[in-house]
């Protein structure tokens, strides 16, 4: 059973609760991302990675540091589950993107990446989160869809465990 922990970045508390109710689903520790050291990275077999999107698909501001930790860390042999938090209605053309950045960011690390999540289901026009028609991870619309969430949550720890 590999070790796992929770990194989000959150500023109205969204994102939080929602690695609250993922930690708890699969007993993993939870920091923000503002703890993030290469220590703890080392530390962990699977790294779930939560953000909210900001603005024009941007990044939860914590994150811009949390990402370089991450590029300069040894993240060979590690997984990486992916969540974001969004409006699928104010923000239909950038729906979830932080996600994606992420993603991108870390493509070319050598961690093997799980928990992609079919579009089928969201309202949504566009997502840089969304590669080869699946989002990256898991995308939650707690704004116009909490009505979804803990089904959503539920269904894809199973894939991550």
């Amino acid at each position: 059973m590999s070790k796992k922990v929770i990194f989000y970045g959150s500023t109205t508390g969204t994102t939080e609760e929602i690695a609250g109710k993922i930690g708890a689903a699969v007993g993993a520790e939870v920091f923000n991302v503002t703890e993030l050291t290469a220590e703890k990275i080392a530390a962990y077999d699977t790294l779930i990675l939560g953000t909210s999107t900001w603005g024009a698909g941007e990044l939860q501001d914590d994150w811009y540091d949390g990402v370089k930790v991450l590029k300069s860390a040894d993240l060979k042999g590690k997984t990486i589950a992916l969540f974001g938090c969004g409006d699928s209605s104010s923000y239909c053309d950038t729906f979830c993107d932080a996600m994606g950045v992420i993603y991108q960011e870390l493509a070319g690390s050598g961690a093997t990446f799980v928990g992609q999540v079919a579009t089928d289901g969201y309202s949504f026009d566009s997502s840089a989160s969304v590669v080869d028609g699946k989002f990256v991870g898991l995308a939650i619309d707690e704004v116009n869809e909490s009505n979804k969430t803990d089904e959503r949550i539920a269904a894809w720890v199973k894939n991550i465990q």
